[in-house]
C-alpha cells in the first residue's frame, strides 16, 4: 500500500491497571470498585475487605506490578512508540477523599514511566479506567455526590504534578459513555438507578474532566490531555426511515458524550431526550463555565458495529458493554462480536467530520482463545488479519484526510478481561501462562502476532496487506 502512516504515528498497545497489575492491597493500595467485582463487569458486586479470604484472578492478574520491566522489555522489541495503561486511583488515594496521597502508589508509577522512558515509549495514561476508589462509594454513593469532583480535581493535580516531566499525554475517563450500561463500573451507582440518577452522576464526570483538563493545561502546558469514548458505529438495519432515525438516535447517544466533551455544551438532542423522558438534572451556571475547558484530541475504543431497527422482534448481540442487532453482511468472533473493518474507516471519518480534532484509536483488537501447538508455539494468523484489515483501514482514512495520531491494540499481552475476568479470552502479542481458575507459571511468550506487529510498526505500515 501507498505511505499512509505519519513519521510521528504513535504505535503501540493498551492495558489498565485493573487488569494486568494485580497487587490489589500492595503498598497501602485501597479497594477499588473493580476489586468489588472480581468477576467481571457482567458478574456480580461482592462486598470485601483487605481480610477476605477468597482469591480471584484479577487479584494477581498477570502482575505485571512486579513483572512490569520485562513485559516493557517486550513492547520494546515490537518497536513500540507509545504505551496506553492507567494509573490506579487507589494506589494514590486508597479511599478517594485523603488530604495526602500514598507515597507508595505515587512511586510506583515513577518507577513504571521511567523504566518506559528508557526504550522511549511515549506513556498515554488514562486517570480512571473502569474503577474508582470504593470509599467514595461506601460513604459517599459515588459519583452521583457532586463531591466527586473535587476528590476526582485533587487527584487529577496531583498526578499531573508529580509525572509532569514524564507524562505528556493524558485521557481523563475511559469509555465514558459506558455508564449508561453499566452504571457500578462507571460512576458506582447501583444497577437499579434512574436514568436521572445516572446522568446526573454523568454530569459530574463530564465536569471533573473538563475540571481535569484546566489542571493539566495550568500544570503541564506542552502536554495533550483528551476525552475516550466506547466507539462502536451503529448503521440502520434497512433504508427504512424509521430504521435511519434509530439508527441516528442511537449513535447520538453515545456521541453526546464527545459533543459534550469537544464542543463544551450539552447538544439540544440531549434537552430534547431529558425533557421526553422525564430526566431531570441539576447543571449549574459554573458547570457550565467549566465544561468550556474542551478536549485537545478525541481517543476512542473501537471492536465492532451493529444496527438499528424498529422491529422489536429482532434479538440482539452483546459485545463488550453495547448489545446491537446483528448485521446479516458480517463474520463474527468467537465472543460473538462482528468483524467489521471497513466500520472503523467510517467511525473514523464520522468524528473528524464532526469534531475537527486529532484522533487516536486507542482499543482494537481481537479476542480469542489462542492454543499453543505441540513445539509450544501460538500461530494466531486469525489476529493477524483482523489487525491487518483494521489498520489498512485506518490508512484509508488517513489518505481521506483524517488526522489520526495513533494506534494502541487491545491488549499487547494476555491480561484479565474486563467483562468476565476470563485469561482465555486473549488478545496479546504475547502468552501469558495463566488459566481461567488462575494456575500457571506466568511466563511470558511471543506469539506469531508479536514478530508480525513488529514488522508494522518498523515498515511505519508499509508492511500491511491491503
Amino acid at each position: 500500500m501507498n505511505q499512509a502512516f505519519p513519521d510521528t504515528f504513535l504505535w503501540g498497545g493498551a492495558t489498565a491497571a485493573n487488569q494486568v497489575e494485580g497487587a490489589y492491597l500492595t503498598d497501602n493500595k485501597g479497594l477499588s470498585s473493580s476489586d468489588l467485582q472480581p468477576q467481571g463487569i457482567f458478574g456480580p458486586t461482592i462486598e470485601r475487605n483487605s481480610d477476605n479470604e477468597n482469591v480471584y484472578i484479577k487479584d494477581m492478574a498477570i502482575d505485571f506490578y512486579h513483572r512490569y520491566p520485562e513485559d516493557i522489555a517486550l513492547f520494546a522489541e515490537m518497536g513500540f512508540k507509545c504505551l496506553r495503561t492507567s494509573i490506579a486511583w487507589t494506589r494514590i488515594f486508597p479511599n478517594g477523599d485523603e488530604q495526602q496521597p500514598n507515597e507508595s502508589g505515587l512511586a510506583f508509577y515513577d518507577r513504571l514511566f521511567d523504566e518506559m522512558k528508557k526504550y522511549n515509549i511515549e506513556p498515554l495514561i488514562t486517570l480512571s479506567h473502569y474503577e474508582m476508589p470504593y470509599g467514595l462509594i461506601k460513604n459517599y454513593g459515588g459519583w452521583g455526590n457532586r463531591q466527586l469532583i473535587d476528590f476526582f480535581e485533587n487527584y487529577a493535580k496531583t498526578v499531573f504534578t508529580r509525572y509532569k516531566d514524564k507524562v505528556k499525554h493524558w485521557l481523563t475517563f475511559n469509555e465514558i459513555n459506558m455508564s449508561l450500561h453499566a452504571p457500578f463500573t462507571g460512576v458506582g451507582l447501583p444497577p437499579d438507578s434512574s436514568k436521572s440518577e445516572i446522568y446526573q452522576a454523568i454530569h459530574h464526570q463530564l465536569v471533573a474532566s473538563a475540571k481535569a483538563v484546566k489542571a493539566c493545561r495550568d500544570i503541564i502546558p506542552d502536554a495533550k490531555i483528551g476525552n475516550m469514548l466506547l466507539g462502536g458505529i451503529v448503521y440502520p438495519l434497512t433504508c427504512k426511515p424509521e430504521d435511519v432515525l434509530k439508527a441516528h438516535h442511537e449513535n447520538n447517544s453515545w456521541l453526546f458524550f464527545g459533543d459534550v466533551q469537544v464542543r463544551g455544551r450539552y447538544p439540544g438532542y440531549m434537552q430534547r431526550y431529558f425533557q421526553e423522558n422525564n430526566i431531570s438534572i441539576t447543571i449549574t451556571d459554573e458547570d457550565k463555565q467549566w465544561l468550556q475547558n474542551t478536549v485537545d484530541f478525541i481517543s476512542f475504543s473501537y471492536y465492532m458495529s451493529g444496527c438499528a431497527t424498529t422491529d422489536e422482534t429482532l434479538s440482539t448481540a452483546k459485545g463488550n458493554i453495547l448489545s446491537m442487532v446483528p448485521n446479516p453482511y458480517l463474520p463474527s468472533s468467537e465472543w460473538g462480536w462482528q468483524v467489521d473493518p471497513q466500520g472503523l474507516r467510517y467511525l473514523l471519518n464520522v468524528l473528524y467530520d464532526r469534531y475537527q480534532k486529532p484522533l487516536f484509536i486507542v482499543e482494537n483488537g481481537l479476542g480469542a482463545k489462542d492454543l499453543p501447538d505441540t513445539e509450544g508455539n501460538i500461530n494466531d494468523d486469525y489476529r493477524i488479519q483482523y489487525l491487518n484489515d483494521h489498520l489498512v483501514q485506518v490508512g484509508e482514512a488517513i489518505k481521506d484526510g483524517v488526522d489520526v495520531m495513533g494506534y494502541t491494540s487491545w491488549g499487547p499481552i494476555d491480561l484479565v478481561s474486563a467483562s468476565s475476568a476470563e485469561m482465555s479470552k486473549r488478545y496479546g502479542f504475547i502468552y501469558v501462562d495463566r488459566n481461567d481458575n488462575g494456575e500457571g507459571s506466568l511466563e511470558r511468550r511471543r506469539k506469531k502476532s508479536f514478530h508480525w506487529y513488529q514488522s508494522v510498526i518498523s515498515s511505519n505500515g508499509k508492511a500491511l496487506k491491503k
